[in-house]
């Protein structure tokens, strides 16, 4: 295998050296353990700044951030961090997701709230050079159960990720959408198949909007995976070799 066509890795600071207590340090750890880029799901408690002078101290990429789960104060409005630098320690876009938030994009009445968190996402994304951003569909609320309230989700998911797409072309930004397994991970997550996500895609029809696989969930959901790796690869929101975009 050559060089260019050799399979890359991040670690996703996240869930890898959870020893350490802030992002920051989980990226000198990456860096000193031989990787060359992270991606973390929320690091809204430290300041962007902060973030962007760990990337640039220890020659990280940072390839992927997830918008918000969702936590708001008491105004109704998403924290975030002041300018300039405040200690890692103060309270920003952080999220509940023992509370029941996992993201806003396809929970209707929460549209401003996702707007405000998504900005926020390309906020740190830009402070970060990061060129993608999941976008979080979130939780089926309790009680619903199928029919017309899971087409209105579908409805309101749709009319967010085309918001999503206009937003962040205008940073270069790439939205990605990856299901997530309701067997073993989360029972209630709206999107949870690559064929629903497929057909949503087809819905946005944006460029910059596109699928993020992962393989654990797909082969929990579906299995079958060399089929459906084939099929849905044009949808996947990879880099190209040559360009770097995606």
């Amino acid at each position: 295998m050559s060089s260019s066509s050799a399979l890359r890795f991040c670690a996703n600071i996240s869930w890898l050296f959870t020893e350490l207590p802030d992002f920051p340090q989980r990226m000198r750890a990456a860096a000193e353990a031989g990787f060359r880029a992270v991606e973390a799901a929320w690091l809204y408690d430290v300041h962007p700044l902060e973030l962007r002078a760990a990337k640039e101290l220890h020659d990280l990429d940072v390839v992927l951030i997830n918008t918000p789960p969702g936590q708001e104060t008491g105004d109704g409005k998403q924290k975030q961090h002041p300018l300039p630098p405040t200690s890692s320690s103060s309270s920003c876009v952080a999220g509940d997701v023992t509370a029941g938030e996992l993201g806003l994009a396809a929970l209707p009445g929460r549209e401003e709230d996702f707007e405000r968190g998504l900005k926020e996402a390309v906020r740190y994304a830009a402070a970060l050079d990061c060129q993608r951003i999941h976008i979080m569909a979130g939780r089926i609320p309790a009680g619903v159960d199928g029919g017309t309230a899971l087409q209105e989700m579908e409805a309101v998911f749709v009319r967010n990720l085309t918001y999503a797409a206009e937003l962040l072309s205008e940073q270069g930004i790439t939205g990605l959408i990856e299901p997530i397994n309701t067997r073993l991970t989360d029972a209630r997550y709206f999107l949870s198949s690559p064929h629903h996500a497929a057909a949503i895609l087809k819905k946005v029809a944006k460029e910059n909007i596109k699928l993020q696989m992962d393989v654990f969930h797909w082969q929990i959901m579906d299995g079958n995976l060399t089929h459906n790796i084939q099929r849905y690869l044009p949808l996947l929101g990879v880099p190209d070799e040559e360009s770097g975009e995606c």
